[in-house]
């Protein structure tokens, strides 16, 4: 299967999830400043949810780069991956009406704890198909891959824990430390992951 194909739908419907999460923020009913004040929590939900599907496909896209070909089972574990993040205007839109309350940082939990897996599902399944190639060098760069690092180690439960317990002592702080998480993530990408180049298929 081609690469091309199965990253430009991919592109296609991370576009289309951004494109829904803009659609759901309202726009303001009068021209009081005051207005935008009352839709901080919302804009807040956006800003995470962005910067996290930004980080999420640049990994992604990272990943798929090192991979030589597209197998069924990538794409279905690219599927999967996709899926997950297809609910984010549905828990954003959420979480942001409601910051203050307990559920829906909790779903907002769930939904990030989900991803999380579907993406180290995609992990491994991309890096079962290295070794089958034999591909020593992309092996080694996924692995090294601070959120490949980040879901393998006792870190990644640890983290779902502490926010589970710290959202029933103030809610807002799920979506706090998910944003923490999604910058560390942003900031700690592979080194070579500006200078890709050339085509995607070998």
């Amino acid at each position: 299967m081609k690469k091309s194909r199965v990253e430009a739908l991919t592109d296609a419907i991370v576009a289309i999830i951004i494109t829904i999460m803009v659609l759901e923020f309202k726009i303001p009913n009068t021209p009081r400043f005051i207005e935008i004040f009352d839709s901080i929590p919302e804009l807040f939900a956006y800003i995470v949810s962005f910067i996290f599907i930004g980080v999420a496909w640049y990994n992604q896209h990272y990943m798929f780069y090192l991979v030589h070909r597209i197998t069924k089972r990538i794409y279905w574990a690219n599927n999967l991956w996709l899926f997950t993040m297809s609910l984010i205007p549905i828990v954003s839109a959420w979480v942001g009406r409601f910051m203050d309350n307990i559920a829906p940082q909790l779903f907002y939990l769930l939904f990030f704890t989900a991803w999380n897996i579907a993406y180290l599902i995609l992990s491994k399944v991309i890096l079962n198909e290295m070794e089958k190639e034999h591909d020593k060098t992309g092996i080694k760069k996924i692995k090294n891959m601070c959120s490949y690092q980040f879901l393998i180690s006792w870190k990644f439960p640890a983290l779902i824990i502490i926010t589970a317990i710290a959202i029933w002592i103030f809610p807002p702080s799920g979506l706090v430390f998910s944003l923490i998480e999604i910058i560390i993530n942003g900031i700690y990408t592979s080194p070579d992951g500006d200078k890709l180049e050339g085509p995607t298929v070998k």
